[in-house]
């Protein structure tokens, strides 16, 4: 038994997921439905999404404050076995929405050390309310102990997290996947794991998978289509 099973998360994460899926179906089939009328394919779809959204993501996302976005079971539990794999004592996300992905991390955490011994999830959250939800949802799970959810803008937020980092987590705002890398990329250590959720944004693809800038990075096939990407820090 391990804290991802027990009862207490296993139910909240069980929960949050039917949630999760009720708050966003319509926007998902919203989505769909205009990128079928588009007659475009789903890259071109999202590259013109991230065109308007870096005009103001800050709007952008204030339109989304009730719906989850967040990732899949399959996915949650590829989250919490990397920072399991990487015994990783460090963790920063970028985009906690309402916490589902949070719990994943902060499970492993707490695998990884125990109780009382150590391990910090550091994340970020533009929507005050997203965020005070998540907090609630953590203190549901027993793991608000290990998790500070800073709100605001991730580029101010995260300036300063604290310390190395073992594994850094994208999942929000598409156009400021490099930006935030690139904020946090000097805190990364030898063999840190960067995940990009929905990684879409061609500038961000092309600096993980360029060997020069010190990644080796492929795309996963867990949820795929969805663009979830991994990269391993090696210099």
């Amino acid at each position: 038994m391990n804290t991802l099973t027990s009862g207490r998360v296993a139910r909240l994460l069980e929960r949050l997921h039917a949630e999760g899926e009720a708050a966003d179906r319509e926007l998902h089939a919203q989505m769909m439905a205009a990128i079928e009328a588009s007659g475009q394919d789903l890259e071109r779809a999202v590259a013109g999404f991230i065109a308007e959204e870096r005009a103001d993501y800050r709007a952008t996302y204030r339109g989304h404050a009730g719906h989850f976005l967040a990732v899949s079971p399959a996915y949650g539990r590829f989250l919490y076995a990397m920072a399991r794999a990487c015994r990783a004592s460090r963790i920063v996300e970028f985009g906690t929405s309402m916490g589902v992905s949070t719990i994943y991390l902060a499970a492993a955490l707490r695998d990884n050390w125990g109780i009382g011994g150590g391990g910090r999830l550091i994340g970020s959250e533009l929507e005050p309310a997203k965020a005070a939800r998540a907090r609630a949802h953590l203190e549901a799970a027993g793991l608000a102990d290990l998790v500070e959810i800073r709100e605001g803008d991730a580029l101010e937020t995260l300036r300063d997290v604290g310390g190395e980092v073992d594994l850094l987590l994208v999942d929000g705002a598409f156009s400021l996947y490099l930006p935030v890398l690139r904020l946090v990329e000097p805190q990364l250590r030898p063999g840190a794991i960067v995940l990009g959720e929905n990684a879409f944004e061609r500038a961000y693809l092309d600096h993980v998978r360029d060997p020069a800038n010190g990644y080796v990075s492929q795309s996963l096939p867990i949820d795929e289509g969805r663009g979830n990407e991994f990269a391993v820090r090696v210099a």
